[in-house]
């Protein structure tokens, strides 16, 4: 009852009051971190040496140590933490990736990394072919076998089988977008969304067509143009039939149908069924014409003009060669036709 009645912000709040008041209570049994660990579990944010599909930590292959903070008696806290907490809350490295030279604070977060360099993963899934590099993935993996999705959103109630992919449905939330772009300032949710958005400032295209070998930036894009040559069309629009190689396309013709106009110019007010649409119309207002002609220099607002304006230059040029090829045959005739001098 208490978490419908209360606005999700109120409901976090009023859960960390009443666990507090337990460990300020008569004890009941079981040592404090273990009352609190739902809470743990719950909101404890994503390590930075993380992929997407680890959102566990293997105590055997690594050294990470939690640091237990418990309230005294005069409501101080202490903390018990060990030497490697203190390392890593000073933020020291002192374990350099051999291949890139990425540091980290603990070793077993090294181990880790480095298995991304050689492609080893030492844990493998009984259940399918999959292997994974560290224990904690594969544990998250089998929870697609077996269903269990043991961490819920407090926001919305929403269950994941991973903590990480909790914590990052966490921001949609909070808006919290805590990675950042060093070019362009563009933020996200999520460290990986950052790395392929990097890949656009570095030129990156690590994904090859088999077909044409033309190189992609992110996997998602080599999917779409492969269907360039499969002829793949998986997005039909309900209303017509009409097919489309890919779901923005879908969405763009949808309009045609449905009459929306979501683009409105901020001068006049006119709308626009497209964004590119809305862009070409923006030039009647600031008198931009990027389209020139490499014949006599004229600009136009569209591409279409200027295609149009080519064919005059086109149709002269023809002209042109036909007067010439005409003159080239009634030249020899003229001259065929003089009288000769006689004298």
């Amino acid at each position: 009852m208490m978490k419908r009645n209360l606005s999700p912000h109120s409901f976090i709040k009023h859960t960390l009051n009443r666990w507090k008041q337990e460990a300020d209570g008569e004890d009941c049994g079981g040592p404090e971190p273990a009352r609190n660990s739902d809470l743990d579990r719950h909101l404890q944010p994503v390590s930075e040496d993380n992929s997407l599909d680890s959102t566990e930590t293997d105590d055997s292959d690594c050294d990470w140590t939690q640091t237990n903070i418990q309230s005294n008696v005069d409501g101080q806290k202490t903390s018990e933490a060990p030497e490697t907490d203190i390392r890593s809350s000073t933020k020291e490295r002192p374990f350099p990736c051999s291949y890139c030279g990425k540091r980290f604070s603990l070793k077993g977060n090294l181990n880790r990394h480095i298995r991304d360099h050689t492609g080893e993963r030492p844990f493998p899934c009984t259940g399918c072919d999959k292997s994974f590099k560290d224990s904690g993935s594969l544990t998250a993996h089998m929870r697609c076998h077996t269903g269990e999705q043991p961490y819920s959103c407090l926001f919305c109630g929403k269950n994941f089988s991973g903590r990480g992919n909790m914590t990052r449905h966490m921001r949609i939330h909070t808006g919290e977008k805590p990675f950042t772009c060093s070019v362009c300032n563009k933020s996200f949710h999520v460290k990986e969304h950052l790395n392929r958005h990097m890949k656009y400032h570095t030129g990156e295209k690590p994904f090859s067509c088999s077909v044409c070998g033309k190189g992609c930036a992110q996997k998602t894009d080599l999917k779409k143009h492969m269907r360039v040559h499969t002829g793949e069309k998986p997005f039909s629009c309900p209303f017509c039939g009409k097919c489309c190689a890919e779901k923005g396309d879908l969405t763009k013709h949808m309009r045609v149908h449905t009459g929306e106009k979501p683009f409105s110019c901020n001068i006049c007010g006119k709308s626009c069924a497209q964004k590119g649409s809305l862009k070409i119309h923006m030039r009647v207002h600031t008198g931009e014409k990027p389209f020139s002609c490499s014949v006599c220099g004229k600009c136009f607002t569209v591409t279409g003009h200027l295609k149009r304006h080519m064919k005059l230059h086109t149709a002269d040029s023809q002209a042109a060669e036909s007067a010439d090829m005409y003159a080239a045959k009634v030249q020899p005739n003229v001259d065929t036709d003089e009288p000769s001098n006689t004298s």
